[in-house]
C-alpha cells in the first residue's frame, strides 16, 4: 500500500520546488514572492526507488478561521490530517524563524512521523541554518536543494528510516493513464482517433474557467460535496490549476480548477502572468470546459473573450450562469440570457447554458447532464456516405456562387477528425469560394447533423489531379 506525504513549512521556503522536484514536472507555480501557494495539491511521485502520493500546502499563516489566512492554515491541517509522513521544511540559508517553532510544536502535537529538511543547502552560509535546525528538537535536518536536485538520496533514507522499510518499500501507486503534460492534465495525440461509438464509462476531464469572483472554486466544492478548494468572497484567491478526481453516478470526472482570467492589459504581475498561462495550458488539455459567468452581471467583454478562446482551441464549452439564487425574477432574465448567448456567441451556436447556484446546489446535476452530453456531440463522427448525400442536397438548395463567371464545383466532403468534429471538402478553387458561404456550409451541418454548441472545424482542398504529372513530362 502506498504511502502519503505532506510538504510542510512557513512561506518562501521552497516547498513547491520540492514538489515540482519529486513528481518531475512543474506543475505548482514557483515565484520569489511569499504565499504563491493556497490550495492544497496532490500528485503522484517518485524519489529514487520509493513511490508515493505528495501534497504541496500553503505556509503557515496566522488569522481567524473567516479570514484568507485562516482557511489556507486549515487546508493544511487538512492536508497534514491526510498525510503518513510530514517533510518540514525550513530555510538553511536564512535560519530558523519564530514561525519554524511554532510549525515544529504543531508538527509534534499531530502525532505524525516528521522529517526535518533545511532547503536551500546549496547557499553560501547555508551550514549556520543547518546546525540552527537541531533547536527545533525534531531529530537531524536533511540538507537539501530542491531548485538543483542536491541531497534527495539522503532524503530518501530518511523517508525510510521514518517509515520504516516495511512500510515505504510496500507497494507503488499506479500512474494516472496519459499524462504527460506540464500541468495535472494531459491528453495523447492518438486520442483524436477515437471510435466512432461513444464510451458512456471512459474518464471526462472538464476544466472550470471564467472571471476572478464568479464562483468556480465553490462550484467545484459544490460538485463533489466537500471543502475541497479555497473559497471566499476575495476575488483571484485560485493561483494554481488544481486537480480534483470524482465519480459522478460511477464515472470518473477529473475537474480542474483555475485561476480567474482578467483583461489581458490588466495583467501586469509576473504572477499573475504565471497563474493565467496555468488556467490556459489546463484549457487546451481538457475536453469540456465550463464557463462560469456571474448571472448577474454577465457577457461582460472579458466572458466572450474566454469563449470565444475555448471556441479557437476546439474544446467542447458549457456555460454555468452562477449565483442563480440571488436573481429575483428568474424566468424573464432566462429568457434574456437565453437571447444573449444565442447573439453574442454565434461562433459556437446552440451552446448549452445552464442556471446553477455553488451556494445553494441548484442546477448540479442538470450542470453535469448537459456536460456529458456535450462531450457527446464533441465525439460524434458521421459516415461518408450520408455526407455526400448532404453535400448533394445542399447544393442543389443554394448552389455556390459563381466567381469570374466560372462555377465552383463542390465534389466531395469526409470527415477528418473528432474532438472537435472537423471536415475536408473537396472542391474546385478552394481559395475562390466566399467566407460567407463556407459559413452556411457549417451551419448546415451543425443543423442537419445535429452538431449544438461545440466548434467545427471545415477545411477546404482542391482534388487531386491523377493526370498531373503526365502534364508535366510533356512539358
Amino acid at each position: 500500500m502506498a504511502f502519503t506525504v505532506a510538504i510542510v513549512g512557513r512561506p518562501n521556503v521552497g516547498k513547491s520546488t520540492l514538489f515540482n522536484r519529486l513528481v518531475g514536472r512543474k506543475l505548482a507555480l514557483v515565484h520569489d514572492e511569499p504565499g504563491v501557494t493556497r490550495d492544497r495539491r496532490r500528485h503522484e511521485a517518485r524519489l529514487i526507488d520509493l513511490k508515493f502520493d505528495v501534497i504541496d500546502t500553503a505556509g503557515l499563516e496566522e488569522g481567524g478561521a473567516d479570514t484568507l489566512p485562516g482557511r489556507m492554515r486549515a487546508q493544511t491541517e487538512i492536508a497534514l490530517a491526510e498525510a503518513d509522513l510530514a517533510l518540514f521544511l525550513v530555510d538553511a540559508k536564512h535560519g530558523l524563524t519564530a514561525d519554524d517553532r511554532t510549525f515544529a510544536d504543531i508538527l509534534r502535537r499531530s502525532g505524525r512521523p516528521v522529517v526535518l529538511v533545511a532547503n536551500k543547502a546549496e547557499a553560501r552560509g547555508a551550514e549556520a541554518g543547518l546546525y540552527d535546525a537541531y533547536a527545533l528538537g525534531l531529530g537531524e535536518a536533511v540538507p537539501v536543494s530542491a531548485e538543483h536536485g542536491q541531497g534527495l538520496i539522503d532524503l530518501r533514507d530518511a523517508i525510510v528510516e521514518a517509515l520504516g522499510e516495511d512500510r515505504a518499500l510496500a507497494g507503488e501507486t499506479a500512474g494516472v493513464e496519459g499524462e504527460e503534460a506540464e500541468t495535472d492534465v494531459a491528453i495523447s495525440e492518438t486520442e483524436e482517433d477515437a471510435p466512432d461509438s461513444y464510451d458512456e464509462t471512459r474518464p471526462i476531464r472538464i476544466a472550470i474557467v471564467g472571471r476572478p469572483n464568479a464562483g468556480k472554486s465553490t462550484l467545484i466544492n459544490a460538485l463533489i460535496g466537500e471543502d475541497r478548494l479555497l473559497t471566499g468572497p476575495e476575488a483571484g484567491i485560485t493561483r494554481d490549476s488544481i486537480s480534483v478526481d470524482w465519480q459522478w453516478r460511477g464515472r470518473g470526472v477529473r475537474l480542474f480548477d483555475t485561476a480567474g482570467m482578467r483583461r489581458k492589459a490588466r495583467v501586469q504581475e509576473k504572477l499573475e502572468k504565471l497563474s493565467v498561462g496555468d488556467a490556459l495550458r489546463a484549457i487546451r488539455f481538457a475536453e469540456v470546459v465550463v464557463i462560469v459567468f456571474d448571472a448577474l452581471v454577465p457577457f461582460e467583454k472579458q466572458d466572450l473573450q474566454i469563449v470565444d478562446l475555448i471556441a479557437r482551441e476546439g474544446r467542447a464549452p458549457v456555460i454555468a450562469f452562477n449565483k442563480w439564487d440571488l436573481v429575483e425574477d428568474r424566468q424573464a432574465h432566462l429568457a434574456d440570457l437565453h437571447e444573449r448567448t444565442a447573439r453574442l456567441l454565434p461562433q459556437i451556436r446552440g451552446v448549452r447554458a445552464v442556471p446553477v447556484s455553488a451556494e445553494t446546489g441548484y442546477g448540479l446535476d442538470r450542470l453535469m447532464e448537459e456536460i456529458v452530453a456535450t462531450h457527446r456531440v464533441w465525439n460524434r463522427r458521421v459516415p461518408t456516405a450520408r455526407l455526400n448525400r448532404w453535400l448533394d442536397a445542399v447544393a442543389q438548395h443554394h448552389p455556390p456562387p459563381a466567381v469570374s463567371g466560372r462555377r465552383i464545383k463542390l465534389k466531395y466532403i469526409t470527415q477528418a477528425k473528432t474532438r472537435p468534429p472537423g471536415f475536408v471538402l473537396s472542391c474546385s478553387r478552394p481559395e475562390a469560394l466566399p467566407a460567407s458561404y463556407v459559413r452556411y456550409l457549417t451551419n448546415a451541418l451543425r443543423d442537419d447533423f445535429e452538431l449544438p454548441g461545440v466548434p467545427l472545424r471545415l477545411m477546404l482542398r482542391s482534388p487531386d489531379n491523377p493526370f498531373a504529372h503526365k502534364a508535366k513530362r510533356r512539358r
